[in-house]
């Protein structure tokens, strides 16, 4: 009997840990906690180079049909935040974004893929730029699951209302944070 509870306790411990492991993940190989010049905007008094950066994701759940991206920063004073990047559409049997992908005129996204407007009022990606001595800002790139193969939006539509349909759309999300100020 206790050779058949230690054995099941073993199964018990091993089927957790595989369910701990299958969880949606967003990593990036080229971004880490601190954004850095590459992917600071290029414009508003900023110089970087405004680099989208590498970003892949794994285990979608089951009923994925697409994939959005966005990179939202909380802290930007507007009163309402700043949308950086808004990306959707993404095929399903896509699982990674090249750094620069965000660079609309580098055609590294398949065609299916809608970059659209951020709160620069520019398509496709838009890196950090904070104020000046207004510390540090918070970005947040999140990956959305869809039960959706496509929004049925266009690139001129705005983030809110991409945000609406993403909330109405997304099955799971996963996202990593990096910070960033100007001195």
């Amino acid at each position: 009997m206790k050779k058949l509870l230690l054995v099941a306790g073993i199964y018990m411990i091993a089927a957790i840990n595989l369910q701990a492991q299958k969880t949606f993940t967003l990593t990036s190989n080229t971004l880490k906690g601190q954004a850095t010049l590459r992917e600071e905007f290029n414009g508003f008094g900023c110089v970087g180079e405004n680099e989208s950066p590498q970003l892949s994701w794994e285990n979608a759940p089951k009923g994925t049909k697409s994939f959005a991206i966005t990179m939202y920063d909380p802290d930007a004073p507007t009163g309402s935040g700043w949308w950086h990047w808004v990306v959707f559409d993404i095929p399903s049997t896509t699982k990674e974004l090249k750094a620069g992908a965000g660079d609309i005129s580098k055609n590294l996204l398949p065609k299916s893929v809608i970059q659209s407007v951020t709160d620069y009022g520019t398509k496709g990606f838009g890196g950090p730029c904070p104020p000046k001595g207004h510390g540090l800002h918070q970005y947040i790139i999140t990956v959305h699951a869809l039960k959706t193969d496509s929004l049925g939006l266009t690139a001129d539509t705005n983030p809110a209302v991409v945000g609406y349909y993403l909330g109405n759309n997304t099955l799971a999300k996963a996202s990593i944070v990096a910070y960033y100020q100007r001195k």
